[in-house]
């Protein structure tokens, strides 16, 4: 009874934020939510005027997934449906002092890890405010964030409307998602530099510091360095605090560094990411240090303004020590994903197929942990307003 009331409420509060939306007047595109592609964010974004706090924008995404599964693990199943964004993001991007907030649900898919259902991901991992930050703008060139922020590590974003494939991968799997801190970003020409403080994979323990480095060489290419880690150990997180749906949050990961290089290219219709990551654990509450290395090469190829076909290729390993990363000591892993869009205005459908394959695995896939690869195949459709 709880779980059909709790999908009467979602469904009231998708169908009340678009007819919402729907009665205000329109403006021009935003630039946030970030979104890679091949989705696009409404051309013409709802708007309205608050008085003296200027013009406010209200966008949003509303969307489900169904997914079916082989070799799935316990407590999950071989199919099953759910909605994967219902979220209303209220904004103003003018004058010294901005903000920026996203509401409501949502679940986060990704290889090599159980489904969770979107309530129940909401409710453990960042609430119906993942991302809400005040902004201050005292130049064209600098400004300062501060609140729960979206992660500066990695080339995938946090959603599914906002990236390339409806699943997110296995370096996504090791690094933070949302942080909660403050943000420095300043741009000079072709480089742009970001510094944040923050609690790494929100811990609330506010002992991390991420920095970003990006040049762009060119209209078409640009050089990204990343790191990121604790300043000290945080003895919080997985197994010790219980089982827990927040992405990476084993007690390990809390206590990590991360370091990304990303390379992002368009040439005509292809979109080209290639990048590698490399993740040191130390030794902690009787947990010998471990790292992971991978690599990874998105792509998308843009067939017309409507239809283009993304893919994803993954492969990252373990060191021999590494009891809680991956799975298990001396693990490795690799993946496919190949995910074919459609979007007609704020209409989309996209489906996926996703293959994860696992060697030198003590924790493996099925029931019994025994199995070394999984398919998947997901459907996601929905309107970004």
């Amino acid at each position: 009874m709880q779980s059909k009331i709790r999908g009467l409420t979602w469904s009231f509060f998708a169908g009340a934020v678009t007819m919402f939306a729907a009665t205000m007047a329109h403006a021009d595109a935003l630039s946030t939510p970030s979104m890679s592609g091949p989705l696009a964010a409404n051309a013409s974004p709802t708007s309205f005027d608050v008085g003296d706090l200027g013009k406010i924008y209200v966008t949003g995404v509303v969307s489900g997934l169904a997914m079916g599964q082989t070799n799935h693990v316990p407590g999950d199943k071989d199919y099953l449906a759910d909605f994967s964004n219902a979220q209303v993001s209220v904004q103003k991007t003018d004058g010294v002092v901005q903000f920026y907030a996203q509401v409501g649900g949502y679940s986060l898919p990704a290889l090599d890890t159980g489904y969770v259902r979107a309530t129940t991901q909401t409710a453990n991992s960042f609430g119906i405010l993942p991302v809400a930050y005040l902004k201050i703008v005292p130049s064209d060139t600098f400004n300062i964030e501060a609140g729960r922020l979206p992660t500066l590590i990695g080339a995938e974003y946090t959603f599914t409307f906002e990236n390339l494939n409806i699943e997110r991968g296995l370096l996504w799997n090791q690094e933070p998602a949302i942080s909660q801190g403050v943000q420095a970003n300043y741009t000079m020409g072709a480089l742009s530099l970001s510094a944040s403080l923050n609690d790494g994979l929100f811990s609330n323990r506010y002992n991390w510091i991420t920095g970003s480095a990006a040049y762009a060489f060119s209209s078409s290419d640009t050089l990204t360095a990343v790191a990121g880690g604790n300043l000290g150990h945080t003895n919080y997180g997985y197994p010790l605090t219980g089982p827990s749906t927040a992405p990476a949050n084993l007690i390990t990961q809390n206590a990590e560094s991360v370091y990304n290089l990303i390379w992002a290219h368009t040439s005509g219709p292809w979109t080209i990411t290639p990048y590698v990551q490399y993740t040191s654990v130390p030794k902690i509450l009787g947990v010998p240090s471990a790292s992971t290395i991978g690599g990874a090469v998105l792509a998308n190829y843009a067939f017309s303004p409507a239809w283009s076909l993304g893919g994803r290729f993954e492969y990252i390993s373990s060191s021999k020590n590494s009891l809680l990363e991956l799975n298990g000591p001396g693990s490795k892993a690799l993946s496919l994903t190949i995910t074919p869009t459609y979007q007609y205005k704020i209409l989309f459908i996209r489906g996926e197929g996703s293959y994860t394959n696992l060697s030198h695995a003590p924790f493996g896939f099925g029931t019994s942990g025994t199995k070394s690869d999984q398919f998947r195949v997901l459907l996601e459709t929905g309107i970004i307003f």
